[in-house]
Protein backbone atom coordinates (compact mmCIF):
# COMPACT_ATOMS: atom_id res chain seq x y z
CA UNK A 1 0.00 0.00 0.00
CA UNK A 2 2.94 2.49 0.71
CA UNK A 3 4.28 1.67 -2.79
CA UNK A 4 1.29 2.89 -4.08
CA UNK A 5 1.02 6.14 -1.91
CA UNK A 6 4.90 6.90 -3.11
CA UNK A 7 3.56 6.82 -6.51
CA UNK A 8 1.31 9.30 -6.27
CA UNK A 9 2.11 12.98 -7.01
CA UNK A 10 2.34 14.98 -3.86
CA UNK A 11 -0.99 17.58 -3.43
CA UNK A 12 -1.92 20.23 -1.08
CA UNK A 13 -3.34 19.29 1.99
CA UNK A 14 -7.74 19.04 2.10
CA UNK A 15 -9.50 19.38 5.34
CA UNK A 16 -10.81 16.87 7.44
CA UNK A 17 -14.59 15.77 6.81
CA UNK A 18 -16.47 17.28 9.09
CA UNK A 19 -19.83 14.61 10.02
CA UNK A 20 -21.15 16.68 12.25
CA UNK A 21 -21.46 19.42 9.64
CA UNK A 22 -23.05 17.20 7.62
CA UNK A 23 -25.22 15.86 9.37
CA UNK A 24 -26.36 19.37 10.87
CA UNK A 25 -26.79 20.44 7.08
CA UNK A 26 -29.56 17.23 6.90
CA UNK A 27 -31.05 18.28 9.59
CA UNK A 28 -31.88 21.68 8.19
CA UNK A 29 -32.98 19.71 4.92
CA UNK A 30 -35.28 17.85 6.64
CA UNK A 31 -36.78 21.06 8.31
CA UNK A 32 -37.22 22.29 4.82
CA UNK A 33 -38.38 18.78 3.30
CA UNK A 34 -41.16 18.90 5.87
CA UNK A 35 -42.07 22.10 5.07
CA UNK A 36 -42.16 21.34 1.46
CA UNK A 37 -44.83 18.76 2.71
CA UNK A 38 -46.93 20.48 4.40
CA UNK A 39 -47.16 23.24 1.41
CA UNK A 40 -47.69 20.45 -0.90
CA UNK A 41 -50.58 18.63 0.82
CA UNK A 42 -52.26 22.20 1.37
CA UNK A 43 -51.71 22.76 -2.42
CA UNK A 44 -53.37 19.46 -2.97
CA UNK A 45 -56.56 20.14 -0.56
CA UNK A 46 -57.08 23.27 -2.47
CA UNK A 47 -56.37 22.69 -5.96
CA UNK A 48 -55.65 19.18 -6.34
CA UNK A 49 -52.70 17.43 -8.11
CA UNK A 50 -50.89 18.49 -10.94
CA UNK A 51 -47.60 18.10 -13.01
CA UNK A 52 -46.16 20.35 -10.10
CA UNK A 53 -47.24 18.57 -6.92
CA UNK A 54 -46.19 15.39 -8.67
CA UNK A 55 -42.65 16.73 -9.10
CA UNK A 56 -42.67 18.34 -5.81
CA UNK A 57 -43.66 14.75 -4.58
CA UNK A 58 -41.05 12.72 -6.47
CA UNK A 59 -38.60 14.94 -4.73
CA UNK A 60 -39.40 14.87 -1.21
CA UNK A 61 -39.37 10.73 -1.65
CA UNK A 62 -36.15 10.91 -2.98
CA UNK A 63 -34.64 12.81 -0.35
CA UNK A 64 -36.57 11.06 2.64
CA UNK A 65 -36.30 7.75 0.86
CA UNK A 66 -32.22 8.27 0.32
CA UNK A 67 -30.52 11.20 1.87
CA UNK A 68 -32.49 10.74 5.50
CA UNK A 69 -32.05 7.06 5.76
CA UNK A 70 -28.13 7.42 4.69
CA UNK A 71 -27.93 10.08 7.43
CA UNK A 72 -29.70 7.78 9.72
CA UNK A 73 -26.74 4.77 8.85
CA UNK A 74 -24.44 7.24 9.44
CA UNK A 75 -25.39 8.12 12.98
CA UNK A 76 -25.59 4.33 13.80
CA UNK A 77 -22.38 3.44 12.57
CA UNK A 78 -20.25 6.67 13.31
CA UNK A 79 -22.08 8.63 16.41
CA UNK A 80 -24.21 6.57 18.54
CA UNK A 81 -21.14 3.75 19.10
CA UNK A 82 -18.68 6.41 20.35
CA UNK A 83 -21.72 8.03 22.82
CA UNK A 84 -22.57 4.44 24.29
CA UNK A 85 -19.28 3.30 24.70
CA UNK A 86 -18.63 7.04 27.19
CA UNK A 87 -21.08 4.73 29.74
CA UNK A 88 -22.85 8.35 30.67
CA UNK A 89 -26.14 6.82 31.42
CA UNK A 90 -27.68 9.81 31.03
CA UNK A 91 -26.59 9.84 27.26
CA UNK A 92 -26.87 5.90 27.19
CA UNK A 93 -30.16 6.90 27.30
CA UNK A 94 -30.50 9.85 24.82
CA UNK A 95 -28.79 7.27 22.45
CA UNK A 96 -31.09 4.44 23.12
CA UNK A 97 -34.28 6.99 22.12
CA UNK A 98 -32.62 8.16 19.31
CA UNK A 99 -31.67 4.72 18.55
CA UNK A 100 -35.54 3.91 18.84
CA UNK A 101 -36.55 7.32 16.83
CA UNK A 102 -34.59 5.80 13.84
CA UNK A 103 -37.11 2.86 13.82
CA UNK A 104 -40.31 4.95 14.12
CA UNK A 105 -39.03 7.29 11.73
CA UNK A 106 -38.48 4.37 8.83
CA UNK A 107 -42.09 3.01 10.16
CA UNK A 108 -43.86 6.10 9.39
CA UNK A 109 -41.92 6.44 6.29
CA UNK A 110 -42.87 3.30 5.14
CA UNK A 111 -46.51 4.51 5.69
CA UNK A 112 -45.98 7.91 4.08
CA UNK A 113 -43.68 6.61 1.03
CA UNK A 114 -46.15 4.62 -1.05
CA UNK A 115 -48.89 6.84 -0.91
CA UNK A 116 -46.77 9.88 -2.06
CA UNK A 117 -44.72 7.77 -4.65
CA UNK A 118 -48.51 7.28 -5.89
CA UNK A 119 -48.96 10.71 -5.84
CA UNK A 120 -45.68 11.36 -8.07
CA UNK A 121 -46.70 8.84 -10.32
CA UNK A 122 -49.54 10.92 -10.93
CA UNK A 123 -51.85 7.87 -9.71
CA UNK A 124 -55.65 9.06 -7.81
CA UNK A 125 -55.37 6.59 -5.14
CA UNK A 126 -54.03 8.55 -2.49
CA UNK A 127 -55.71 9.44 0.71
CA UNK A 128 -55.06 12.47 1.35
CA UNK A 129 -56.60 12.69 5.37
CA UNK A 130 -54.15 9.59 5.69
CA UNK A 131 -51.30 11.43 3.77
CA UNK A 132 -52.50 14.38 6.39
CA UNK A 133 -52.31 12.51 9.59
CA UNK A 134 -49.44 10.78 8.77
CA UNK A 135 -47.23 14.06 8.11
CA UNK A 136 -48.39 15.34 11.31
CA UNK A 137 -46.65 11.84 13.07
CA UNK A 138 -43.31 12.29 10.95
CA UNK A 139 -42.82 15.71 11.34
CA UNK A 140 -43.88 15.78 15.00
CA UNK A 141 -41.27 12.53 15.71
CA UNK A 142 -39.14 14.10 13.20
CA UNK A 143 -38.68 17.65 15.05
CA UNK A 144 -38.44 16.46 18.23
CA UNK A 145 -35.47 13.60 17.22
CA UNK A 146 -33.71 16.57 15.68
CA UNK A 147 -33.90 18.85 18.69
CA UNK A 148 -32.60 16.05 20.89
CA UNK A 149 -29.33 15.17 19.11
CA UNK A 150 -28.51 18.99 18.62
CA UNK A 151 -29.25 20.01 21.71
CA UNK A 152 -27.64 17.76 23.51
CA UNK A 153 -26.44 14.52 22.19
CA UNK A 154 -24.21 15.89 19.39
CA UNK A 155 -22.68 18.56 21.71
CA UNK A 156 -21.20 15.51 23.56
CA UNK A 157 -20.31 13.55 20.41
CA UNK A 158 -18.15 16.69 18.78
CA UNK A 159 -15.65 16.29 20.84
CA UNK A 160 -15.10 12.56 20.40
CA UNK A 161 -14.91 13.26 16.53
CA UNK A 162 -12.95 15.39 16.28
CA UNK A 163 -10.41 13.41 18.52
CA UNK A 164 -11.20 10.38 15.40
CA UNK A 165 -10.08 12.83 12.76
CA UNK A 166 -6.91 12.22 11.08
CA UNK A 167 -3.63 14.87 11.46
CA UNK A 168 -3.05 16.40 8.05
CA UNK A 169 0.25 15.39 7.09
Amino acid sequence: MEALANRRPARPAVPPFDLTASLDRTHREVAVQLERLYELLNRIEAEGADAQTRAQAEAICAFFGGQARAHHEDEEEQVFPLLLAQGDAALVQQVKRLQQDHGWLEEDWLELGPQLSALAAGYTGYDLELLRQGFIVFADLYMEHIALEEGQVFPAARPLLAARQPVAA
